[in-house]
């Protein structure tokens, strides 16, 4: 009688120890997704911010304050012809 029981007992461990070895594979594969998730948006904002420095770099060059002049406000030099695409 004492050896099944000792069989029960080792054969619940075991399951236990399966069980417990299942549900922290299952942790690991949704750390290691989110942490692939967190460095791909970590790139894409360091890209970005990137972006933004050469932008910041850009802004008191007379070029980017003449496009910005005509995209946003619509100026054009005095004597300078506009075509607009009227589509189709």
């Amino acid at each position: 009688m004492k050896k099944i029981y000792k069989k029960l007992i080792i054969l619940a461990l075991v399951v236990y120890a399966v069980f417990t070895i299942i549900n922290q594979q299952k942790t690991l594969n949704q750390y290691s997704e989110q942490t692939e998730q967190l460095n791909q948006e970590i790139a894409e904002e360091t890209q970005n911010k990137e972006e933004l420095a050469k932008q910041k770099d850009n802004v008191d060059s007379l070029e980017f304050i003449e496009q910005m002049a005509r995209e946003k406000l619509d100026m054009y030099y005095p004597n300078e012809r506009v075509y607009v695409d009227q589509g189709m």
